[in-house]
């Protein structure tokens, strides 16, 4: 079914809400999972409030405030609290842009915390403010080694961006070739995986997403893929997550961000990448139909569409689920 932004911002932030979060906390969560929903990117948008409030539901689950524990003029580590990654990981660049701003660089970890969502999310409030940014999250042991069958590191998102004088360049990849949110979504609407991405328990390839979360996701690009995976997972024990994964808690969040003037003051540096830009996107396609185009751009593009059409199409099961939460 097809609702307005509005209502679907809304109908978020109720959920939020009613999971125990503050209405500060509430609209910046849902910002987020709106902002990947007008992206194009369901997996993570409206049907992500529904694995965010399973998680909330869990015996167990408590959260406490986010604390920094410790603190340098360019650097700080912080204790999520156990709070969703979409909370955490937004504190984290927000102090990693206040110490940027005054120093020229920052590293900011994160850790105690699930959800880290999209990281170009986090990477468009640095280029915003016209500053160079790295960002990895890792996350419980979905994913196999290459040459595996069991799960040893997580989805394992890695990101860079830089800021431009038109859309900035941010690649932000998830290191298997679909993503938890992937599976879990297809397991709600009733759907299977494509042949070639997971494994079922007894290591068997599967397209049942059930036996796929049971299972283990292969990692994208194979050795090379496997390996960012790896990196990550290491950077995130680095921002202080646990050395093995557990479920859906205890991830670790890295950021760092570099002024591009502490290198090279008086430099015009976005006007730099855009010319860089324009050079890659003039080389000669394979499919004249298909211009080169560059990381975010479809993304940025995607976004600006469904906000000038004011709409978002959800699927009904997810709508309803999501009414039943809000009530």
């Amino acid at each position: 079914m097809r609702i307005s932004i509005e209502e679907a911002r809304s109908l978020l932030e109720r959920v939020m809400q009613r999971q125990g979060h503050t209405a500060d906390e509430a609209e910046i969560i849902a910002d987020h999972l709106m902002d990947s929903e007008l992206r194009g990117l369901r997996q993570g948008g409206l049907a992500r409030a529904l694995s965010i409030s399973e998680r909330l539901a869990r015996p167990g689950s408590t959260r406490s405030p986010m604390n920094i524990e410790h603190e340098t003029s360019l650097s700080a580590r912080l204790d999520g609290g156990d709070q969703v990654g979409y909370l955490v990981g937004r504190r984290a660049t927000e102090i990693a842009l206040d110490k940027v701003k005054a120093h020229g660089i920052a590293i900011v970890a994160a850790h105690n915390t699930w959800y880290t969502g999209m990281l170009s999310y986090y990477a468009e409030m640095a280029v915003a403010a016209g500053k160079v940014c790295m960002i990895a999250s890792n996350a419980t042991a979905w994913v196999a080694p290459h040459g595996a069958t069991e799960g040893r590191f997580g989805t394992n998102p890695m990101c860079f961006a830089f800021p431009s004088e038109g859309t900035p360049v941010i690649w932000d990849i998830g290191t298997s070739i679909i993503i938890h949110a992937d599976a879990m979504l297809a397991r709600r609407l009733g759907q299977s995986l494509a042949p070639g991405v997971a494994f079922n328990a007894q290591g068997q390839p599967t397209t049942d997403p059930g036996e796929a979360l049971s299972g283990a996701l292969m990692p994208w690009g194979g050795a090379k893929g496997a390996g960012l995976g790896l990196v990550v997972q290491l950077l995130g024990i680095l921002a202080g997550s646990t050395v093995i994964p557990q479920d859906l808690s205890r991830f670790g969040f890295l950021i760092v961000m570099v002024d591009p003037g502490l290198l090279s003051p008086g430099v015009d540096f976005q006007a730099q990448v855009a010319e860089y830009v324009k050079w890659v996107q003039s080389a000669h396609p394979i499919d004249p139909q298909q211009p080169v185009r560059m990381p975010f751009e479809r993304s940025a593009r995607d976004r600006a569409r469904r906000l000038q059409e004011g709409v978002v199409d959800v699927p009904d099961t997810i709508h309803a689920s999501l009414l039943k939460l809000a009530a």
